[in-house]
């Protein structure tokens, strides 16, 4: 456990394995814990790098509106701390939305792994409904049960029903209305619609097929605008495909980052 002060906000993070720098970049109000299935594939042939964002879990929670360029920000400075010279950055979601900024306007980033996240702009679909349903009162065990209905799809929360007691807990973690809020503030203002073409990384993009959060069409809109993107789509996954299809989505990030070596 390690932390770093950026401009008064305490950023907690956790760095295991060795070799090439993974850093993992997590979606709107979710905790450290929804990168646990990818974290035990990779720790070993490269070093995770995994912080709770601004608002979230036990990093500090400063007045809002928060924004993506202020989150990419953040993860600079996380980044400065542990002296990491390179990276690939793997984000759901609102971290997709950072690692798309962090990449336009830093050096550090060699490729991206982007899941269940958009471009945003006026060609986005980005339902609200679906997206304020992820929330739930980290205090409230029976919020965070209903609220995997929008992170998950009916057939993962059937047949994982154990599983999903497991997150239902892990997601004590997660962060307070105060952090949603200010996070969905920057989730909702981001456009990267313009200069997508400006991002020349070798990119991944995921999704899955049954995301109402963030649906399918946005990948459709990412590999269009990035120069260098492949896509990788999972029929009848939700938002959080990269819990439900783990162990395929870790053998093609597996894959893809052996590639850029």
């Amino acid at each position: 456990m390690a932390s770093v002060d950026r401009e008064g906000v305490t950023l907690y993070y956790e760095v295991e394995g060795d070799g090439e720098t993974v850093a993992f970049l997590g979606d709107l109000g979710l905790g450290a814990w929804q990168w646990g299935w990818q974290h035990a594939a990779l720790a070993g042939p490269y070093e995770v790098l995994v912080y709770d964002m601004r608002g979230t879990g036990r990093s500090d929670t400063p007045s809002g509106p928060y924004s993506v360029a202020e989150l990419a920000a953040d993860l600079e400075a996380i980044l400065s701390d542990r002296s990491v010279s390179r990276t690939h950055l793997v984000g759901a979601g609102l971290g997709g939305m950072v690692a798309l900024q962090y990449a336009r306007e830093y050096g550090r980033a060699r490729s991206l792994i982007l899941i269940g996240t958009s471009s945003g702009g006026a060609r986005a679909c980005l339902p609200r409904e679906p997206r304020e349903a992820l929330f739930a009162s980290p205090d409230d065990p029976e919020a965070r049960r209903e609220s995997l209905s929008a992170l998950f799809s009916e057939t993962f929360l059937t047949e994982r029903s154990e599983a999903c007691e497991g997150i239902a807990e892990w997601r004590a973690g997660d962060a307070e209305h105060e952090g949603c809020v200010a996070q969905n503030a920057a989730f909702e203002a981001f456009d990267a619609s313009d200069w997508l073409y400006e991002v020349t990384l070798p990119a991944l993009v995921v999704h899955g097929g049954r995301d109402e959060v963030v649906p399918v069409e946005n990948a459709d809109l990412l590999v269009e605008g990035l120069p260098r993107a492949t896509r990788e789509i999972y029929e009848g996954a939700g938002h959080g495909v990269w819990v439900e299809r783990s162990r395929p989505v870790n053998d093609r990030v597996l894959d893809f980052l052996v590639s850029i070596d």
